[in-house]
């Protein structure tokens, strides 16, 4: 696990949103993620099927304060995640429960956010060292699942619902138990100037206040 777990828990904290750049390129990733951070957001993901995403994982972490969690979506592979780390990112988010992918990042002193779908993967992640577990797809699984795996998830355990997120949305899940969220094209796609994803990240760090 990282060597300081509580720099995560801060982070979250601060809105309980992770910004997803899926897709963003290493020339607008500096100022994207100024706009995100002014708007609040303090956990920031570069999706490694985007474009020359160590090259903007490397520009976010040069560029924002270190109270900024700066990390790497997608990952599949062991091999990625000393990749990431030499590029700055702290923080590796899968779409799946890679065991093998979990302890690497535990092994390298990054968080992980694995993607599980059931119960038995939750608790499998977590024994191999998972951080968060990334409740991944949202739109599948719903706020009833969400009030299930909080009964029997310890309460320290951040479940983080991702995958169709909007600031209408997010009520009912947290209303469930879910800790935060991963936002996708809801906050950020390809082609969105800044001024519209600040509007977007201001839209999304409002409804969270009001949920508080």
């Amino acid at each position: 696990m990282n060597s300081n777990p509580k720099r995560f828990e801060d982070a979250l904290g601060a809105t309980g949103l992770i910004a997803i750049l899926r897709g963003v390129r290493n020339t607008e990733a500096e100022a994207i993620g100024a706009a995100l951070y002014e708007s609040g957001f303090r956990i920031i993901e570069v999706p490694l099927n985007s474009p020359e995403p160590l090259v903007s994982i490397a520009a976010l972490r040069r560029s924002l304060p270190a109270d900024c969690i700066v990390g790497a979506g997608t990952v599949l592979k062991t091999e990625q995640v000393e990749q990431v780390k030499a590029a700055g990112g702290e923080l590796i988010v899968m779409p799946h429960s890679d065991g093998a992918v979990i302890r690497a990042a535990r092994a390298a002193g990054l968080y992980s956010a694995p993607g599980v779908a059931t119960v038995t993967e939750a608790f499998a992640a977590l024994d191999a060292g998972a951080d968060v577990l990334k409740m991944f797809p949202a739109e599948q699984l719903g706020p009833q699942v969400v009030k299930a795996w909080r009964a029997v998830v310890p309460r320290d355990i951040a479940l983080l619902p991702v995958g169709g997120i909007t600031p209408q949305g997010m009520e009912a899940f947290r209303a469930a138990g879910a800790s935060g969220f991963g936002l996708g094209s809801a906050l950020y796609a390809p082609g969105l100037s800044v001024a519209e994803v600040r509007l977007r990240a201001q839209a999304f760090v409002a409804a969270w206040k009001a949920l508080a």
